[in-house]
């Protein structure tokens, strides 16, 4: 099932501020290798994601489900991939 999404105000300035190309959140919205549910509102949509250095990031796409569409409410890369990835 596709969901919808729509942003924020305060995500697209994050996204746009940490020059995260919308169409790689997009793809981890659409298809992320993980979902990971933070408290009873905000599930997080995170995909380990070449930015084109060779080194890979953690790509984190915070979400309020309660709303539909579903509200993107910030995003974010890290390098600390282990700290947030959850193995099953």
């Amino acid at each position: 099932m596709r969901m919808n999404f729509k942003f924020s105000n305060h995500a697209l300035e994050e996204i746009e501020r940490r020059k995260i190309p919308i169409s790689l959140i997009e793809d981890v919205l659409g298809n992320p290798q993980q979902i990971v549910k933070q408290d009873e509102e905000i599930v997080i949509h995170q995909s380990q994601v070449d930015f084109g250095t060779g080194k890979p990031y953690l790509l984190r796409v915070f979400i309020n489900a309660k709303n539909y569409p579903a509200i993107v409410v910030t995003a974010y890369r890290t390098s600390q991939i282990k700290k947030h990835w959850r193995n099953p």
